[in-house]
């Protein structure tokens, strides 16, 4: 027994001196990296525990209570009021792995942009994102990022974006859903759930050219009318945000990510490939045994021919053969095409049901620019662009409610941010191959010296000459900034005009952002999967206006 605790004993120390030494040899290498760079380290976040797990039993707590925004907010000022120095960039323990956290809107441009090459997803995103979205734009690097980049935009030129007979169609399907009573009210009803099945049917029918008819599918009575498709649209929604809540807890959990997998997640998967197998290998059959080719049809007013509809599906088969391929760039455009529209509609109705005066200004011009409900008047994706005050709505919107709160890369190569490192936080940063850099636009679409002394509070205003730079990135920037931008904003702008010009009030009724605590200006918890959203809905009524 004496002879094994002398050979434990020696073990661990030969182990610990191996340590040591390997620390030695980095750290050596590290100082002559930073020396060579002309960068030094940040300033370190500690939590007061070992490895700051605190951070983390905290972290996880906010997730859980849907105030996870909130959470790094205050963490994040709190750390740049007692360092004297603006905006914050500092190292975080994260399951023993240190990374770098930064809110200046000069590392994430040089994050995303200026050193585009020294940055990529990295592995951990490719390999938690893989059992859903597969290898799709959202997920790929380097030359198959390039490659989905390259497959997928031709397929979002103006021509096919700004289709609002399409939208048309769906909001009146909406419409249905929001009978108006004797009294001229509607019931109060969760806008939520309705937006999100007016930009699935949306998305479907730009994607598949067949809508799967999710609000008339949930209609009462007669009025419902389920779409042909051999997956029910109700399944294959809820997979879709199962499989997502899972994959948030999983890139929460960085290298550990495959700890929050289990079989319950990979069947909410195989129903979400099915659904959309169904439509791929339609197209693809259709492609080898193309329909036949009728006359072409004259538009109603009889000026010529109209145009023939546009598929996504189809123009992108015609780019390939390969289903798993079409398949995945489809997950992850059709993620983006229901999830982000949604939530910013979500998020406006709740802005403008809590500011009145907004809403009125807004209707007002609404009703100047594109006329009544009855009698709308050029509704079109130029007048929805020019409309200022519309967009700054919506502007202002994403900056309060960023989609993609939170987001990170990784360092491919030994390299540097250009400010935060030091004791005074002016030198640049080193960052060590490896290396996680998260950053979060939350924090930097909330941050004073950029946004003034209200920046918490509703503005629209505050966008009359305003010029965008990388302090607002609603849509990422860089190489890899949004594609389906134009796509999200003009489906946007056009459900707004015709709400507004239906309905001439809106109010809400029994959210958490109306608490009787906080006379009436409560806080709003945030549901965070791959994209935020209201976490308790949004309930509404609407009084329907006199034509």
């Amino acid at each position: 027994m004496y002879i094994s605790l002398v050979w434990a004993i020696t073990g661990l120390c030969i182990f610990t001196t191996y340590k040591f030494l390997l620390w030695c040899v980095n750290e050596r290498r590290i100082r002559a990296n930073m020396r060579q760079l002309g960068s030094q380290r940040p300033m370190m976040l500690r939590e007061g525990d070992f490895f700051s797990l605190g951070n983390l039993r905290n972290l996880m707590r906010a997730d859980k209570g849907y105030y996870l925004p909130y959470y790094l907010y205050d963490r994040t000022v709190g750390r740049m009021d007692a360092w004297a120095h603006k905006p914050a960039t500092f190292y975080q323990f994260l399951f023993g792995a240190k990374l770098i956290f930064t809110v200046d809107p000069k590392n994430v441009q040089t994050i995303l942009a200026t050193k585009f090459k020294d940055f990529e997803l990295g592995e951990v995103r490719r390999k938690s994102f893989f059992p859903l979205l597969e290898r799709g734009i959202f997920a790929n690097d380097g030359k198959e990022w390039e490659h989905s980049r390259a497959l997928l935009r031709p397929q979002f030129v103006r021509d096919q974006v700004s289709d609002l007979e399409l939208e048309e169609r769906h909001v009146q399907n909406m419409l249905q859903a929001l009978p108006v009573n004797p009294d001229g009210w509607t019931d109060v009803t969760d806008m939520k759930t309705l937006f999100f099945r007016l930009t699935l049917d949306t998305a479907t029918e730009f994607l598949f050219g067949e809508t799967v008819g999710s609000q008339l599918a949930n209609l009462p009575g007669p009025l419902a009318k389920f779409s042909p498709v051999a997956f029910n649209e109700g399944d294959f929604a809820t997979s879709f945000d199962r499989a997502q809540r899972y994959m948030s807890k999983a890139m929460r959990l960085d290298t550990l990510w495959w700890m929050a997998y289990d079989d319950e997640f990979r069947k909410e998967c195989r129903t979400c490939h099915g659904f959309l197998d169904h439509y791929i290998n339609r197209a693809l059959a259709q492609k080898k045994n193309p329909p036949t080719i009728k006359e072409p049809q004259t538009t109603t007013e009889g000026t010529g021919p109209s145009k023939p509809k546009y598929v996504f599906l189809s123009a992108l088969a015609e780019t390939t053969d390969n289903p798993a391929e079409l398949r995945q760039e489809l997950l992850n455009i059709l993620l983006a095409g229901r999830d982000t529209t949604a939530s910013l509609l979500s998020f406006l109705f709740i802005e403008l049901a809590k500011q009145p005066s907004v809403f009125r200004r807004l209707r007002a011009l609404v009703l100047d620019d594109f006329g009544s409900y009855d009698h709308p008047r050029d509704v079109s994706f130029a007048r929805l662009k020019s409309c200022s005050y519309l967009q700054w709505c919506l502007n202002e919107t994403l900056r309060l409610h960023p989609i993609v709160p939170v987001n990170s890369r990784r360092a491919v190569r030994d390299t540097s941010l250009p400010t935060g490192g030091g004791p005074d936080g002016t030198a640049p940063v080193y960052v060590r191959k490896g290396m996680a850099v998260e950053y979060s636009v939350y924090i930097m679409h909330r941050l004073r010296d950029y946004w003034g002394e209200d920046a918490d509070v509703f503005r629209p205003e505050r966008w009359d000459g305003k010029r965008q730079g990388f302090e607002y990135l609603p849509f990422n920037g860089g190489p890899r900034i949004c594609i389906g931008q134009q796509f999200a904003l003009t489906e946007a702008g056009y459900v707004v005009v015709r709400l507004l010009q239906r309905f001439e009030e809106v109010v809400g009724v029994g959210n958490t952002w109306q608490s009787k605590e906080t006379g009436g200006l409560g806080w709003l918890r945030y549901g965070l999967t791959l994209t935020m959203s209201p976490a308790d809905g949004v309930k509404l009524r609407f009084k329907e206006a006199k034509q």
